[in-house]
């Protein structure tokens, strides 16, 4: 039983060893040519794909760890706390509304990029990128809103 307590700890370590890794090949790995840019050449790094790559996997670790953890918790509040749930539920369903509404917000015509010719600028990708920078902005001004609704009800409370 002891064994299981390393566990996280291990994975921890190996994840943190791993992004220095990628992270010190994609600073220090070289370049694999030159691109100009409004007439300045920028170095392109050979192992952009990688780092990307590992981005994409913490992500999907990310949300797949929240969203467990949020199911979890949700059943644990559904048997002990059905109130609490239901108010879980409501934020859930919140959110899920907000990223509705950004993808709405979004736009599929062409993104311009200096540089970029490929075609993941247009169509799903470019509205999915328009979606989460709005939701960005939102995020960002709810929390700020929170911050100093906060610090007017600390105050108030006095």
């Amino acid at each position: 039983m002891k064994n299981y307590k390393l566990i996280p700890k291990i994975t921890l370590w190996t994840l943190l060893a791993l992004g220095i890794a990628v992270i010190a090949a994609f600073f220090l790995g070289g370049s694999q040519g030159t691109l100009e840019v409004a007439g300045d050449f920028l170095n392109i790094p050979k192992f952009t794909d990688l780092f990307l790559t590992w981005i994409y996997i913490l992500f999907g670790l990310a949300v797949l760890i929240t969203l467990c953890v949020m199911v979890v918790k949700l059943g644990s509040d559904f048997k002990y706390n059905p109130k609490r749930a239901i108010r879980s539920l409501c934020v859930v369903a919140g959110a899920v509304v907000l990223c509705i509404v950004c993808w709405m917000l979004g736009s599929p015509e062409e993104i311009k990029i200096i540089g970029y010719e490929g075609t993941d600028n247009v169509g799903f990708w470019a509205q999915m990128a328009d979606a989460v920078m709005y939701l960005c902005y939102i995020l960002f001004a709810a929390t700020i809103i929170t911050m100093i609704w906060g610090a007017i009800a600390t105050r108030t409370r006095k």
